[in-house]
């Protein structure tokens, strides 16, 4: 292919300037002739001053220049348009410099190094400013679509906050709603002076004016509905002291709304979340930041005792329309308020009051219904409730217990029949056991009933799943309509604690300004009928193209682990996908190695094992490029066990097919198993036009890595099981489409990753460095001859109250991991944060107009918004990149935490959409760019490495997926997973 020249435009000029602004410790010295390794190094503006700092940037500073990168304020560098032509075949810009170990010898006009300052780094929070907004997207057809956010009036009035000891201590946030609303209700017109309060139903009390006093103690008596379980209901008594601690001042949120402060008031948007939520708490079950009610929308049960429950979900947010309320639908398990035995047969299957039960069915009760409230139905109208702390392990006719000092002892049933004349019918079955394990009580399951509104916080199994999506599923318009009925029914205007607060809330939904970013142009092999493609509404296929590297498949066998499938159907479904492949643009031999084996799920690594052996003999030690594996629908642990053995043990790269595939053979299934087959092999399937014509403005013009990152956490209920993080990273310049990945294991539930760099003592060769970063950078400029010279780095799964703590930490971990590899290295970050799990939906401006939707009634694929909803002045946007399939289309929400490669709006944007096109496993546009999804995949496969025992311990931190293989715990107790083959780390075997 021949070397196409950058053309002579602004795009080519490379801002070098580092992001010290007011966010960075400014360096003591700066040499005059580089700056800080960012590319090349000054040919030109030599005299340039960089001591001095400019102040901080006006909002509107975001002059585009080209499509990519911003103009800097000062020591801007030009690229002469003939330093570095770009050619498909990524020659090394400094060809001198061999290893990232050594600083390369790259001449400058007065004899400069590149990467002679040092960064300087915030240590704390309070130095560290994110990156501000550059100015505003212009590329993109524009549209208006509507957004779930209704505008906030602000109050007016002064906000009061009062700190509330109530004594004794309560541990229920519900018992201390109880006594606040007691107290309310007597005092209000007196000593609170007309005043309504919101709560936060721990310690802080809030008001809108002044209360009459600044200290004063109240006496307040409740009912205590839940006192024991023997005698009357007992009246507790609470001495609750109510002192004034501050004023909330509304000045400063204004300021942050209208652009000129850069730090969010947290406390006052606390303070308006927590009045806004006041009557909502009264009427429904709140969970988190969501209120659910069984009077919404009838449950629907989800099988073994469980149901659906309706609900919304609100939260108040900062955006540069002012103040606005978030609302959306939220769907939630719930445990089914039913008579114990009801639920117990559910969660069996069986009639339960029939026969006696098994230990593994009192396991499974007792797992179930541990921690759950229930209530007495055996009394009248006395309906106690208590919290199940475990079972009976005798049946209730063998139960006694001591009735006096004496020890007189009496059954049970006895007692029930005497105190109560209640006959217990099912006295084969065991009793519930209440209260503390030392002074246990015995309830007969057949006297109690599941208390109403408990959520279900296990894990739910796959026909519970089924049947929750089946009811959180809504096409957009039904959505819509829903929370247009939630604004109205919860009717704010009616709201005695919004009115107290002179709150006003819309009841219209965010009309917004919107662009549709076009779709790139994709590359395909020269020898396919179409050399190029132009998806259409977020999708395109495999006909008449063949992948841009197809690769070779030799030598490959199959293990049919399945026992209904017949091996001539095996045969013949092998052969299909054979034939796939080389249609699709790979070599790919039509016979196995071996015949196809077949083997039992339960002797998964004897099969894996023998196969691989038998392999080896056969080729002559060359081995298995690719192992194919045909597994049961239902395969319990057969896939992660296959995986972990294949991965960490035999160093094979493997394709699972489910029965349910290959009795179907279709071809769309095929395509896609063989778009697979070829990364896991090393290949590339398609490449944007853009990337190898050199034309992605702070991609293409210096050797640039793209870094994806994700920490999955174990499921609720799992106290033990450490949390995965993995970390991805390009491994092809220009191209940036290979993405190779490594994992650790860390701390439980710790959401920063551990293991981006570390140290460690070696007694012969003392300090060593290591950490995925540094791993990922080494491998990056074995792969391209080019040691990167710009890092993006895509960071998912961080909620908004970490992104101070991950930015520091992680930031940090990068620069480290640079100046390891050689003095003075320090490419420019930009860090990203990418966020899925937040509640902002955006709708077509009219439902009607078939050209503004997808098929599923969706807004387009490329539309991006980054005003008004947006945060009011720091860099964030919101891109729904793919094509809705069924419901309502969630954007992915990226946040520019740091940027010092000064990209403006359009520049990330277009880059983040057009990465969404180059995802390897469909031919489709993703909803989230592909290094932090390929990191998410990649963080859920190493959950197969943990090895069985391992999952039972308490395990935790620095292990990591390139390390040595050992058994021995980690630093902080976590045992390390075993380690990747070479072979296996260095492709996208996640995929």
């Amino acid at each position: 292919m021949p070397i196409r020249q950058m053309k002579e435009s602004s795009e080519q000029h490379l801002v070098i300037k580092t992001h010290f602004k007011y966010s960075m410790n400014p360096p003591q010295k700066t040499p005059k002739t580089a700056q800080n390794g960012k590319g090349p190094p000054l040919q030109e503006h030599q005299n340039t001053k960089i001591q001095n700092q400019p102040s901080p940037p006006s909002r509107n500073r975001g002059r585009r220049r080209g499509r990519g990168g911003r103009k800097s304020d000062q020591g801007d560098a030009c690229l002469r348009p003939s330093s570095r032509p770009c050619t498909v075949a990524c020659k090394p810009v400094n060809p001198a410099g061999d290893s990232l170990e050594t600083t390369p010898n790259v001449s400058t006009e007065n004899g400069g190094s590149v990467c002679e300052m040092e960064m300087g780094f915030p240590t704390s929070s309070k130095s560290l400013s994110f990156a501000p907004r550059p100015g505003y997207g212009q590329v993109g057809t524009k549209c208006i679509v509507k957004a779930n956010h209704f505008l906030a009036e602000l109050p007016e009035k002064d906000l009061n906050h009062y700190d509330v000891t109530i004594t004794p201590e309560v541990a229920s946030r519900t018992v201390n709603r109880a006594i606040m609303a007691e107290l309310v209700r007597l005092y209000k017109e007196s000593d609170l002076g007309m005043r309504l309060p919101a709560y936060d139903g721990r310690k802080s009390l809030y008001t809108a004016g002044e209360l009459p006093f600044a200290w004063k103690e109240f006496t307040i008596k409740l009912v205590d509905e839940d006192d024991g379980i023997n005698g009357p209901k007992r009246e507790r008594q609470y001495r609750v002291v109510i002192k004034f601690v501050a004023r909330s001042n509304l000045h400063h949120l204004g300021q942050f709304l209208a652009g000129k402060r850069a730090d969010a008031p947290q406390e006052v948007l606390q303070i308006l979340d927590i009045v806004l939520r006041e009557l909502s708490v009264k009427r429904y079950c709140p969970i988190g930041r969501s209120f659910f009610s069984s009077d919404i929308r009838a449950p629907q049960r989800l099988g073994d005792g469980l149901e659906s429950w309706c609900g919304f979900y609100q939260s108040i947010r900062p955006t540069q329309m002012g103040l606005s309320l978030n609302i959306d639908m939220a769907s939630a398990a719930f445990i089914e308020p039913l008579p114990v035995i009801e639920f117990v047969g559910q969660l069996l299957g069986k009639d339960v009051p029939s026969r006696p039960l098994s230990d593994s069915d009192s396991v499974k009760i007792k797992k179930a219904l541990r921690g759950v409230k229930v209530e007495v139905t055996h009394r009248g109208n006395v309906r106690r409730k208590y919290r199940v702390s475990g079972l009976t392990s005798q049946p209730t006719r063998e139960l006694v217990f001591p009735v006096d000092e004496n020890s007189t002892m009496k059954s049970v049933v006895e007692y029930f029949q005497e105190m109560y004349g209640f006959t217990i019918q099912h006295s084969h079955l065991p009793c519930l056991q209440v209260g503390n394990q030392k002074k246990a009580s015995y309830l007969p399951m057949e006297a109690c009933k599941i208390v109403e509104g408990q959520r279900y916080t296990k894990r739910l199994n796959e026909k519970q799943i089924t049947a929750l999506l089946k009811v959180t599923c809504q096409r957009p318009r039904e959505r819509e309509n829903d929370i247009l009925q939630t604004i109205q029914h919860n009717a704010y205007d009616q709201d005695p604690y919004a009115k107290e607060f002179g709150i006003k809330i819309s009841e219209k939904l965010a009309s917004v300004e919107a662009r549709i970013l076009p779709a790139p142009w994709l590359k395909y092999h020269e020898t396919g009928k179409e050399k190029d493609c132009l998806p259409q509404v977020g999708q395109w296929n495999m006909m008449n193209k063949k992948m841009i590297n197809g690769m070779t498949v030799n030598r490959w066998a199959c293990i049919n682990f399945s026992r209904s499938v017949q091996e001539n159907v095996a045969r013949g479904f092998c052969s299909e996908l054979a034939q796939m492949c080389q249609v699709s643009g790979m070599e790919f031999n039509p016979d196995p190695v071996i015949p196809i084996y077949n083997a039992r799920p339960e002797q998964v690594e004897k099969a894996l094992k023998h196969v691989y052996h038998v392999s080896m003999n056969k080729t002559k030690g060359k081995g298995l490029e690719l192992l194919l594996a045909i597994l049961p629908d239902n395969n319990g642990s057969l896939y992660g066990d296959l995986k972990r053995i294949c991965e960490t043990d035999l160093g094979l790269l493997s394709q699972c097919c489910l029965t349910k595939h290959v009795f179907k053979i279709s071809k769309q299934y095929l395509a896609n198993v063989s778009l697979k087959i070829n990364v896991k092999m090393g290949g590339r399937n398609t490449v944007l036009l853009d990337a190898i014509s050199c034309r992605i403005p702070l991609v293409s013009d210096i050797p640039t890595i793209i870094f994806g990152a994700d920490v999955t956490h174990p499921e609720n209920g799992e106290d033990s099981s450490p949390s995965i993080a993995a970390v991805v990273a390009s491994q092809d310049w220009p191209e940036v489409t290979k993405y190779a990945g490594l994992v650790c294991a860390q701390a439980h539930r710790q959401e920063l990753i551990q293991d981006l760099y570390k140290t460690w003592q070696d007694p012969v060769r003392g300090t060593i460095s290591g950490g995925m970063i540094r791993d990922l950078l080494i491998s990056f400029r074995k792969a391209t001859g080019q040691k990167p010279l710009r890092i993006i780095f895509y960071r998912d799964g961080v909620s908004e109250g970490q992104f101070y703590q991950v930015l520091l930490y992680e930031l940090d971990a990068i620069r480290k991991a640079c100046a390891s590899l050689e003095p003075n290295y320090q490419p420019p970050v930009t860090f990203i944060i990418v966020q899925k799990r937040h509640h902002t939906r955006l709708f077509a401006n009219s439902h009607r107009d078939r050209s503004s939707t997808d098929k599923s009634g969706n807004v387009l694929p490329g539309t991006v918004v980054d005003t008004k909803i947006c945060h009011p002045t720091e860099f964030d946007f919101y891109l729904c990149s793919h094509a809705g399939i069924q419901g309502t289309s969630r954007p992915a929400h990226y946040h520019v935490l740091w940027d010092e490669n000064n990209f403006t709006a359009d520049g990330i944007q277009s880059l983040t959409n057009n990465l969404c096109y180059t995802y390897a496993r469909c031919t489709r546009s993703v909803s989230v760019v592909p290094p932090a999804y390929y990191a998410h995949l990649a963080a859920f496969r190493a959950r197969f490495y943990l090895e069985p025992d391992a999952q039972l311990q308490e395990n935790s931190s620095n292990g990591s997926g390139h390390a040595t293989k050992t058994t021995r715990a980690g630093e902080n107790g976590v045992r390390p997973l075993p380690a990747l083959k070479e072979n296996v780390k260095r492709v996208m075997f996640y995929c």
